[in-house]
């Protein structure tokens, strides 16, 4: 996701990542990909849960997903697909645009 933040700004959009990690794990993995754009350390499962994207085979990790929210908090798009999975960029690009 990386590669195409500067694309995902540009259609006016932010790119937020939620980890089931702990904020140090987090937080080592920002530095150590070299990520620009938020990740949000979750070890609670808060957020995985409300969101209902728990993987059915380990109750500690997320599924794969993506979710376009409009800045009114409704959810406008979403992408689910296995932990190890992911949806590709071109997707979720072309989704914004028809928003």
């Amino acid at each position: 996701m990386q590669d195409y933040y500067d694309r995902i700004k540009a259609t006016g959009a932010e790119l937020i990542a939620i980890s089931s990690d702990n904020v140090n794990t987090s937080k080592s993995t920002v530095q150590d990909q070299g990520l620009t754009y938020p990740v949000l350390a979750d070890s609670a499962l808060d957020v995985i849960n409300a969101y209902n994207v728990v993987d059915l085979g380990n109750k500690w990790l997320a599924r794969a997903s993506s979710f376009i929210i409009t800045m009114d908090g409704k959810i406008a798009w979403v992408s689910l697909a296995e932990w190890d999975q992911r949806t590709p960029t071109d997707e979720i690009l072309a989704a914004l645009r028809e928003l």
